[in-house]
């Protein structure tokens, strides 16, 4: 089956619409997101079409944005077959060479919300995610679903990174990054780490795509998807090559 088409027919779906809210990406800007109704199934079937049409997960949520007048928030994945990683982030690879990594289910584990919490504060104290708390983690990034998984990556025996994703039947969906903050580590870049983590792991899987959710070439914070090349990218129904400038 294509990758382009959908597992299972989605239009019989129920779906809602946030009333307008501040953008979290772009200055000045007001976003409305599309969710599927809670009620719905979140069946594995479901959530692998949905992926494919744009959507995304937080917790519970399968969600893309929907805003009038604006299509900025862009979906992107990488192909993991012909991805060539780039000189820098072949010395990223070998700088981590002596981390392990491992693979838990998304469940709730104190030594991981301390990590996000110290993240959260030191990294992102003025985002919409501060201030962390138990509650808002659970909420984020943990789900009792066999799709729903936690990567995380080990200097002996010291949490150093955990990085929360999706195994769905076309790829692996990465959902949050969080890593220790402490300046000692950032010669490691850690999250360029993580996605490239994710393709190796993809790789082993047999799985075609690596979803890095939204690029947005207006806001740093989501441009350096750039990076990763080569790049699809959602236009409308269709995924292509994405053209790097």
């Amino acid at each position: 089956m294509s990758s382009n088409a959908p597992h299972q027919p989605v239009r019989d779906l129920r779906f809602f619409l946030t009333v307008p809210h501040a953008c979290s990406y772009l200055a000045d800007r007001e976003a409305t997101t599309l969710f599927l109704d809670p009620q719905e199934s979140h069946s594995q079937g479901i959530y692998d079409a949905l992926a494919l049409l744009g959507f995304r997960r937080s917790g519970r949520h399968l969600y893309r944005p929907h805003c009038e007048g604006c299509s900025a928030c862009i979906s992107a994945r990488i192909p993991v077959a012909d991805f060539t990683p780039s000189r820098s982030q072949r010395r990223i690879r070998r700088r981590n060479a002596d981390l392990s990594w491992h693979v838990r289910p998304a469940l709730f584990d104190a030594e991981h919300y301390a990590l996000y919490d110290r993240y959260i504060r030191t990294r992102h104290a003025d985002g919409d995610m501060y201030p962390p708390s138990h509650e808002q983690y659970r909420t984020f990034l943990t789900l009792d679903e066999p799709y729903a998984r936690l990567m995380e990556f080990r200097l002996g025996e010291r949490l150093l990174g955990v990085t929360a994703y999706d195994h769905l039947d076309h790829g692996l969906s990465a959902i949050y990054t969080f890593f220790d903050p402490d300046p000692a580590w950032n010669r490691r870049s850690l999250g360029t780490f993580a996605v490239l983590s994710l393709v190796r792991h993809a790789e082993r899987l047999g799985l075609p795509h690596v979803y890095l959710g939204y690029w947005i070439r207006e806001c740093r914070k989501m441009a350096y998807k750039e990076a990763y090349q080569p790049l699809e990218i959602l236009d409308g129904r269709h995924w292509r090559r994405m053209i790097a400038t």
